[in-house]
């Protein structure tokens, strides 16, 4: 048998064409390979020197709203340092580079501000350099629940701004962007948040803020398309959660009042709502006597038929989403049947609420001088 190693046997042409097949695909790979290199190297060096000189930098007045605390003693590398951190500003090299042009850049302060998120690097710093622009001046809570009057006399409170300057922009509701619905009553609107103010704030732009908040809470629980649902209009939406805003306090309650109220409503039922009459007659209690509920007012639910005219306070996020979601049940009454948990019962007959009343009676009883009017 001749040895396959005898050098003298010559390779079959079927063999020397698979190892010539070999050979080219390595060549080729190798071919691809340096190409794929070199485009990359290419693509790299290209990039480097296209934006060589470049420094990176948001364009435009910015986007969402960012509040930015400026500490004492901060030097102007550490506030770019924050800038950057809280996505105001693009880069560091961006803010040196403001901050070379602009020689007022030592005059910035410690303090709270109003700024953008991804602002030009020269734009955040003349917010910071005028602080009437952005500076916040003053910060307060407007609490859920406050009729229009109690708002006007903790704005001016709060803000140092005469309630006679709230009372004045009032009067030009439309400049306010009141939704349509509302046919310029305020009332309900000014939506409870808590809210900062720059120097430069007046009481017209406070009152556009606060409406700003509602507008922005009322897309967010879909309360128009909601109202289309329920065949309801939005602003009898807005009525009915500033209803349940007075008359409970637990977040689980909230879906069930509004359901009972509409029950209520769909039956032609009165709604009967002390919370009404306490609007009606500016009382300081949450219940109400004979005398009170006999009231003409056509705010008054246990003589009108119906929802009331209007908004009976500004009802908080919670309050509109249940007035746009409302429980499923056949409830027609609910009684808050203890003052210090606000525990609410439902029922859905004359005997179920019978008993629920006897209840809070009992509870009123024991608890002397909380239920007085």
């Amino acid at each position: 048998m001749t040895s396959m190693l005898d050098p003298r046997v010559k390779p079959s042409p079927a063999r020397e064409v698979v190892h010539k097949g070999k050979g080219c695909l390595a060549v080729t790979v190798a071919l691809i390979v340096l190409l794929a290199g070199g485009y990359f190297l290419f693509d790299r060096a290209h990039n480097f020197l296209t934006t060589l000189g470049e420094t990176p930098d948001y364009a435009g007045t910015g986007k969402a709203s960012v509040a930015v605390i400026v500490p004492d003693g901060a030097s102007l590398d550490q506030i770019g340092g924050i800038l950057v951190d809280a996505d105001v500003i693009k880069s560091r090299k961006a803010w040196d580079r403001a901050v070379q042009s602009e020689e007022r850049a030592t005059s910035v302060q410690a303090g709270r501000y109003l700024m953008k998120t991804q602002m030009a690097a020269k734009d955040a710093l003349s917010l910071l350099i005028n602080p009437g622009e952005s500076r916040v001046r003053v910060q307060f809570t407007v609490q859920e629940g406050l009729r229009l009057s109690a708002q006007l006399d903790l704005l001016a409170k709060e803000t140092k701004i005469p309630r006679s300057q709230f009372e004045a922009a009032l009067k030009n509701p439309r400049s306010l962007g009141l939704p349509a619905y509302v046919k310029n009553n305020p009332e309900g609107v000014l939506f409870p948040d808590t809210y900062e103010l720059t120097a430069e704030a007046s009481a017209a732009s406070t009152l556009r803020q606060m409406v700003r908040e509602y507008n922005s809470v009322a897309d967010d629980v879909h309360l128009v398309d909601q109202a289309k649902k329920l065949k309801r209009s939005p602003y009898e939406l807005l009525i009915v959660a500033s209803i349940i805003e007075r008359e409970v306090r637990n977040d689980a309650d909230r879906p069930k009042v509004a359901r009972v109220l509409y029950n209520r409503l769909d039956k032609g039922m009165p709604l009967r709502l002390d919370s009404t009459v306490v609007y009606a007659q500016n009382l300081k209690t949450n219940t109400t006597t004979p005398q009170d509920r006999a009231s003409r007012s056509p705010y008054n639910t246990y003589v009108h038929k119906g929802l009331p005219p209007g908004p009976i306070s500004a009802p908080g996020r919670a309050a509109l989403d249940a007035a746009a979601n409302p429980a499923a049940g056949k409830w027609t009454y609910f009684v808050t049947v203890n003052f210090d948990t606000g525990e609410t019962r439902y029922a859905e007959s004359d005997a179920e609420f019978a008993k629920i009343q006897h209840d809070f009676q009992a509870w009123c009883q024991s608890h002397p001088g909380r239920c007085d009017s």
